[in-house]
């Protein structure tokens, strides 16, 4: 189980947040209009996402300093829907606006809690304010990728990846039992089934399949009782608000 202090994922979170709004300070009203590899998605669409994932982070904390549950998104998931339909097709300049303000409230609210506050219980997945937290980590890094700005899952560290892999080791089927391989790192197994697949490749690459997206490094080789397989098929995200 990957551990990470409130204090460190702080600092992830504001290094992944100033990297996100450097990525996205030269696009034009042409590039956020240009489609991603997320179906039916355009950056546009990323950037509003990212926009109410940031103020949805941001409101569960500020609720639960208060000592009140709210629901992640204003309206749930239609609500949500919604949201980043309306949203996706502002200019460059507009999100660019968008982002920074939800990345100052965010950011603000959350550096500003004391330790034991990380813990107070938040409505997104029934959990504290820490998993809201590790939750944003995740799609500011992840969504940076997707939006194909030079930033993609080949420049995740090692940490992430890790942490990564472990919070998505739900999505191997309960038949089945990974051995990742990662190249020149220890292995891994995740998943407890009875059916055994090696996975091997660059860590990056492994991370990257395991949430959804393409491997940029080389390609992945999966087998089983030594031969070649195709890589598992894997369950959905576990989580109340993926991208895709």
């Amino acid at each position: 189980m990957t551990s990470i202090s409130p204090a460190e994922l702080t600092d992830r979170l504001e290094r992944a947040a100033d990297t996100f709004a450097a990525k996205i300070g030269s696009l034009s009203d042409d590039d956020v209009r240009a489609g991603t590899e997320l179906p039916g998605w355009t950056r546009g669409h990323l950037l509003a996402h990212v926009t109410h994932v940031s103020n949805a982070v941001a409101r569960q904390a500020e609720y639960a300093l208060r000592g009140e549950l709210i629901e992640f998104y204003d309206g749930g998931q239609g609500g949500r829907t919604q949201a980043i339909e309306m949203a996706a097709g502002h200019s460059a300049d507009e999100h660019r606006a968008d982002i920074a303000a939800a990345f100052t409230r965010a950011l603000t609210v959350l550096g500003s809690l004391t330790p034991d506050q990380w813990q107070l219980p938040i409505s997104y997945r029934d959990g504290v304010v820490m998993d809201g937290a590790l939750a944003y980590w995740r799609e500011l890094v992840i969504h940076l990728a997707d939006l194909q700005v030079g930033r993609g899952p080949e420049t995740w560290s090692k940490e992430f990846c890790l942490y990564l892999i472990d919070f998505l080791a739900v999505r191997v089927p309960a038949d089945t039992r990974l051995k990742l391989l990662p190249l020149a790192l220890p292995p891994l197994t995740v998943g407890d089934g009875d059916n055994a697949v090696s996975v091997s490749g660059m860590l990056t690459d492994i991370a990257a399949w395991l949430a959804g997206r393409t491997p940029t490094m080389g390609s992945l080789r999966a087998e089983a009782a030594a031969d070649s397989v195709a890589l598992p098929t894997l369950l959905p995200w576990p989580s109340a608000f993926s991208a895709k």
